[in-house]
């Protein structure tokens, strides 16, 4: 089969670039969606209404991060199968997977709606920005069955040797996404709410071309009469709880952030939380994307007991996130001005904000590429325990400490430290892990 002849291939680093570049740009182009409705709604509508993107935020990454578990978790068992020559049993698995993502999507859509103004008119926000969150969730939450496929779909062309039609996908849902942008907002003048919808668009695209290729019998998986096992969803969802966690906890955070600057600075100080976030997400779509593109390979050599191909898959993968984590940060510090310049105007007071926050903040892309890799690594492995320490320490407890201690004891300053202390703290654990699991696996 055309698939196993992929993984048989030699492991070099034009063979695994192969693997990696199309999800890396598709990653890339994900991290455009959310980008691109704040560049269109803080140039037209003003940085009230990109603050409430980051407040519904924490909302969204829990649809997130539910299909996040299923998707990673799922691929990685799926993919050890194949591996293990057991194909007709993961076409079966697969399947019930994707109906299981259709009907989560469904009941939270449903949460969602019964939830988020009791959410909102908790946070004693200004009329004007809670009238924004409600209304971009209420259009957002629409798409919720999409967005569950999209992120599943995603990771399934790309165990099927078929990242570059996801990277297309991707491609054509961001270019989607900005023209709806424009056409929804400035031309139709449907306000935030117009946003939400082009984000929602923007996905689809890739759930609806999905179930086209995953319907053709010839592709390695593809839909077939699903055979429910309870073991299966059992090891997808614990294989796939650090990704899951990892969503979930950048939620609570997103919250503190967002509870920390209302207090010292005011929404101001929200705003300037998105941007910086902006330009964080997008220097880790990069690592996300290396992660998930070499994710089947991991899965497979495990799967099949292959150790020199693992050994040599991991040592390249380092040296490659060292490259891409000198230059990302490198990249953010010296373009800091014109990226903030972006979204506000240099008269306006989120400017400096967001310009301090991103030179101290860029410290952190030397140590964030290791730590999604070494989680991502381990649920590949099938250590779903091991991953979701690193991601939970990572994202909730090492931050949790930082966002408590250090903006108390350097005030605004210590908001922005908050990130690159806990993820070189993040970065001590992945390294132990690192080493304490090497002779296990082999790699």
């Amino acid at each position: 089969m055309e698939q196993e002849h992929a993984y048989l291939k030699p492991v070099t680093l034009k063979n695994i670039l192969k693997f990696a570049v199309p999800t890396i740009a598709m990653t890339v182009f994900m991290s455009f969606y959310t980008m691109v409705d704040g560049l269109f709604v803080s140039n037209l509508m003003g940085t009230g209404a990109l603050s409430a993107i980051n407040l519904t935020a924490p909302v969204i990454q829990l649809v997130t991060a539910i299909s996040t578990m299923l998707a990673t978790g799922g691929s990685a068992v799926i993919m050890r199968k194949t591996g293990e020559h057991r194909t007709e049993e993961a076409k079966e698995d697969f399947t019930s997977l994707i109906l299981v993502n259709v009907l989560v999507g469904i009941i939270m859509c449903v949460l969602g709606y019964v939830t988020m103004d009791r959410v909102f008119s908790s946070m004693n926000l200004s009329p004007e920005v809670e009238g924004y969150c409600v209304e971009y969730l209420s259009r957002y939450l629409v798409f919720t069955v999409p967005i569950l496929l999209m992120n599943n779909f995603t990771l399934y062309m790309i165990a099927s040797e078929k990242a570059a039609l996801s990277l297309v996908c991707s491609v054509a849902g961001g270019v989607l996404n900005m023209v709806l942008d424009y056409v929804f907002i400035a031309g139709l003048d449907m306000g935030i709410g117009g946003a939400a919808m082009a984000t929602g668009m923007g996905y689809s695209v890739t759930a609806v071309v999905g179930l086209f290729v995953f319907a053709d019998r010839k592709n390695l998986l593809h839909f077939k009469k699903p055979v429910f096992r309870l073991r299966v969803l059992v090891n997808a969802a614990s294989n796939g709880c650090s990704e899951m966690a990892t969503a979930l906890v950048t939620g609570i955070v997103t919250m503190m952030f967002n509870w920390t600057m209302l207090r010292y600075v005011g929404e101001d100080g929200v705003a300037a939380v998105t941007i910086i976030m902006y330009v964080l997400m997008f220097a880790s779509s990069l690592y996300t994307g290396y992660s998930y593109g070499v994710a089947p390979m991991v899965s497979y050599y495990y799967g099949e007991q292959n150790r020199e191909k693992l050994k040599k898959l991991v040592a390249v993968s380092l040296k490659v996130i060292g490259v891409i984590s000198v230059v990302t940060m490198a990249g953010s510090l010296a373009f800091t001005k014109p990226l903030v310049s972006v979204f506000t105007r240099p008269d306006n007071p989120v400017f400096g904000l967001a310009v301090t926050g991103n030179r101290i903040c860029s410290a952190a892309l030397l140590f964030i590429g290791f730590n999604i890799f070494a989680s991502g690594m381990f649920t590949a492995l099938s250590n779903g325990f091991v991953s979701a320490v690193l991601a939970f320490s990572r994202s909730f407890v090492f931050m949790v400490a930082a966002m408590l201690i250090l903006p108390a004891v350097l005030g605004v300053s210590g908001i922005w430290l908050a990130t690159p202390v806990a993820e070189l703290m993040a970065l001590a654990l992945s390294g132990g892990m690192f080493v304490k699991y090497r002779k296990r696996y082999g790699y």
